[in-house]
């Protein structure tokens, strides 16, 4: 692979790592970290008899790119309606308020939604 490739590659990945965004449910491990760690052993992306390794390392970043613009989410736009089924209005709202709250919750409050999970009415 030419060394302009791989460095345009590179520098390209490097940009989408520093616009991801970061995981509260998980602090540890970092999606940033992983790719930063494969941008280190040299191969962005392993390349096939059909591409060659800059082709494949530039297709890797632009699939990124696309994840990160939502452009997907936006081509394909889902329906409102399906976002609110009518056994449960609420669902999906509920969903991202508790993943919004779980990364702050202390140790009992944790224990104690656990609880309250087993325990139902």
């Amino acid at each position: 692979m030419s060394s302009v490739a791989r460095s345009t590659a590179a520098k390209h990945f490097q940009g989408v790592l520093s616009r991801w965004p970061k995981d509260p449910l998980r602090p540890t491990c970092q999606l940033q970290d992983v790719l930063a760690k494969r941008l280190e052993k040299g191969a962005l992306a392993p390349s096939t008899k059909w591409s060659t390794q800059d082709h494949a390392d530039l297709k890797q970043v632009n699939a990124l790119y696309s994840l990160l613009e939502d452009r997907y989410k936006n081509k394909f736009r889902a329906p409102t309606k399906l976002f609110e089924p009518q056994s449960n209005p609420t669902y999906y709202k509920d969903l991202v308020k508790e993943l919004e709250e779980a990364p702050k919750r202390s140790f009992w409050g944790r224990l104690a939604k656990r609880l309250g999970g087993m325990i139902r009415l």
